[in-house]
């Protein structure tokens, strides 16, 4: 008999170098063929197989190693997104300035200054990103004051350019894909600052947590997917990718950090709900327990905007039981920062759902002919009832008695 998860060593400085790697590649939703391509051959050196869909998905699965008696075995998916927000080319200007509309949901506040890259259909320039009006010497005060929004941006291409025909001669169009740069800063006292650790940060964790599971031999009680999503920053994410065997998902992305948010950049934030709702009783409450038993510091939480792979499964039809798993970040969609440590027990808490098993032992069938063998969420001890007895007005009124003051004769 397995005698449960353990708890399995992450090679840190392997993770970091993940990261890295993952940062190194734009890949803006739309724009994500490479990153793609890094991912599989991240899984083929683990020997893991998977499949592609169309766009470019992957659905990597770890097969179980644990003999199964039943007739049917549920599957979990792990799900972390490779897209990251970014911009593209909305008009070229009669000066050769770009306007840029974003991809994903992101202040221009955090567009304004960034170095980016323009990928044409054969060709690639650097650039930044300024507010129109940039120079102090012409504009003094009135820099200040320019409103924050992406109509008030442009992309300044570093080239040869004093009109759009220049610009056209370049081959540069509109709808061409604007990547900012990462610019990760890996600190000796283990914060990372970066953009885009949302969700690479997240991604790396989980290709080191299967690596772990893998080389340890640990036994996998069920197939687990491992699911990596290309468009999550626009809306859509795991809405079509969740086979009909999975009863549970797992999401895997930033936990915001911020005044009246439980989240922290030590250990691993686990949310209650975010804007789709309570995530599932259950297996929240069997995570958190997770990180109790094996000294994984957890922080509960409540997401108010905040959108996932785990929240768009269910808006698709998928009827799985969800969760998400959370790395602390501050200044999310922005210069991001998460410390090693964040990263380090999140990957642990993975390795140890995969060892797991199903949530619920009843999830193992997809229906249930009787509510006998449904769960519950509360004992009859909860449920009963504690009102405080009225005595019948109608008595009272007609006794006319007077009242008794405490402690006293009539």
């Amino acid at each position: 008999m397995s005698e449960g998860p353990r708890l399995l060593p992450i090679d840190a400085a392997r993770l970091t170098a993940t990261l890295l790697e993952l940062l190194a590649i734009p890949s803006p939703a739309g724009l994500t063929d490479e990153i793609v391509h890094y991912t599989g051959t991240r899984l083929d050196a683990l020997d893991i197989p998977y499949e592609l869909t169309r766009r470019g998905t992957l659905r990597a699965t770890l097969r179980r190693s644990l003999p199964e008696r039943r007739r049917h075995s549920p599957a979990c998916a792990i799900v972390a997104h490779l897209d990251t927000l970014g911009a593209m080319v909305r008009e070229v200007k009669p000066n050769g300035r770009l306007a840029i509309a974003p991809i994903g949901t992101w202040s221009s506040r955090w567009a304004e200054g960034g170095r980016v890259t323009v990928f044409t259909e054969r060709a690639r320039y650097r650039g930044s990103v300024l507010p129109l009006m940039a120079s102090g010497h012409v504009f003094n005060e009135a820099i200040d004051s320019q409103p924050i929004r992406w109509e008030q941006l442009e992309l300044r291409v570093d080239e040869r350019i004093a009109s759009a025909a220049d610009v056209a001669k370049l081959g540069i169009q509109v709808g061409d894909f604007v990547a900012f740069d990462a610019q990760p800063e890996v600190l000796d006292n283990g914060y990372i600052v970066s953009r885009f650790l949302d969700d690479k940060a997240g991604v790396a964790a989980l290709l080191c947590a299967l690596e772990a599971v893998v080389k340890s031999g640990v036994p996998v009680p069920m197939d687990c997917h491992a699911v990596f999503t290309l468009t999550e920053e626009v809306g859509s994410g795991a809405r079509a990718v969740i086979d009909a065997d999975v009863s549970e998902v797992i999401g895997v992305d930033i936990g915001p950090i911020a005044a009246g948010q439980g989240a922290g950049e030590e250990g691993v934030t686990i949310p209650l709900m975010d804007s789709a709702g309570p995530h599932d009783y259950h297996l929240t409450r069997r995570l958190l327990a997770l990180c109790a038993e094996h000294g994984i510091p957890s922080h509960r939480d409540v997401f108010r905007f905040y959108h996932s792979d785990a929240g768009a499964a269910v808006s698709a039809g998928a009827d799985v039981r969800t969760a998400l798993l959370c790395f602390g970040t501050d200044a999310t969609h922005g210069y991001e920062r998460t410390h090693l440590d964040s990263l380090v027990r999140l990957a642990q808490l993975l390795a140890l759902y995969i060892q797991s098993g199903p949530t619920l032992r009843e999830d193992r069938q997809r229906r249930l002919e009787s509510v006998q063998e449904f769960s519950h969420q509360l004992d009859p001890e909860q449920l009963a009832r504690t009102d405080t007895p009225l005595p019948d007005p109608g008595e009272l009124v007609a006794r006319g008695d007077p009242p008794v003051p405490p402690g006293g004769s009539k």
